[in-house]
């Protein structure tokens, strides 16, 4: 049996995370993401109930994955590891979606010791639900995807220039 190219580790970024157990190449499949299959209306189900308890507890949020339009898949279900792959801006690694299952990928070389991360993507709809900690100087302090950070730190611009202006009317 091959040796894992992972290990469980304490994490800087959301307690546990996952980190290379050895030097891993650009484009290397690193580990499957793995979990329930779901239909999208018990996706939307759980995902809701859990973002009420993790508010409360500190944990990591939804562990949900997109399938294809019909389904979903749940990762806190069963044994995935996968699911402790935690969020960065910058991150090192993909997931793709490869004929219905979910692998994650290095997208560029990844040394032993090294975190493995990845952009979850989040849309910035509820953006401030989801503070960011990964510490990237791409980091908007909040987890969203690529193509929206310019607009949140813009927002964010905003909302501070409006803080400032409210205090000095005081």
């Amino acid at each position: 049996m091959a040796k894992k190219r992972y290990k469980i580790s304490n994490s800087k970024i959301h307690q546990s995370g996952l980190f290379a157990n050895a030097s891993i190449g650009k484009g290397d499949k690193i580990i499957q993401y793995t979990g329930e299959k779901i239909s999208k209306k018990e996706s939307e189900k759980r995902a809701l109930s859990w973002e009420k308890k993790a508010k409360k507890s500190g944990e990591g949020l939804v562990y949900i994955f997109e399938l294809n339009d019909k389904w979903d898949l749940d990762g806190r279900v069963g044994e995935n590891p996968a699911r402790l792959i935690n969020h960065s801006c910058s991150g090192n690694c993909e997931a793709i979606n490869v004929d219905g299952e979910i692998w994650i990928f290095a997208k560029k070389k990844i040394k032993e010791g090294e975190e493995l991360t990845y952009d979850y993507g989040y849309d910035m709809e509820h953006f401030l639900d989801h503070p960011c900690r990964c510490g990237s100087k791409n980091c908007v302090g909040y987890i969203v995807r690529e193509d929206q950070r310019l607009k949140v730190r813009k927002l964010l611009k905003k909302r501070k220039k409006k803080k400032v202006g409210a205090s000095e009317k005081k």
